[in-house]
């Protein structure tokens, strides 16, 4: 699968801290071969027709929509303030 990175995700992931960026990492390779996969626990962002999100950690989120032949991977952060900018 495709992946493509909005520039807010790509500056976002640039200040997490290394081991969230591993995280990251293992659950982007569970997602590229099930976006659904029960360890990511995706679910659709109420009041959105197409962008769902993801956990990264117990705190850390990241919010994606279906994209061209891919996924878009539009945010990421810490779940409160991801989930009010998706």
């Amino acid at each position: 699968m495709m992946f493509y990175y909005s520039a807010l995700f790509k500056e976002k992931v640039k200040q997490l801290h290394p081991n969230v960026k591993k995280t990251l990492k293992n659950k982007l390779e569970l997602m590229d071969q099930n976006p659904k996969h029960p360890s990511l626990r995706t679910k659709k962002i109420k009041g959105s027709s197409n962008i769902y999100e993801a956990s990264i950690t117990i705190n850390y989120r990241m919010t994606w929509q279906y994209y061209k032949n891919g996924i878009l991977l539009r945010n990421i952060g810490e779940h409160d303030k991801t989930l009010k900018n998706p």
